[in-house]
């Protein structure tokens, strides 16, 4: 066999919800005005691409928000 990297184990690999904006809204109490402007001024995470006009946020980035909120 060639060098293969090993698997990660299961710790190492975090598998992340994604989340729509609704359930952005609701987690965070904001808009989504106000979540649209402050990712424009780098002050919320960006969503990713889901194909089209559909976007939708990593569900660890935005428990990470919160918690950097509340520090």
């Amino acid at each position: 066999m060639a060098d293969t990297e090993p698997l990660p184990s299961p710790e190492q690999r975090r598998i992340t919800r994604l989340i729509r904006l609704k359930e952005v809204q609701h987690r965070v109490g904001l808009g989504r005005s106000t979540i649209y402007r402050w990712m424009a001024e780098g002050k919320f995470p960006k969503p990713v691409q889901l194909g089209g006009y559909a976007v939708a946020w990593a569900e660890d980035d935005i428990q990470q928000w919160i918690s950097s909120r509340l520090a």
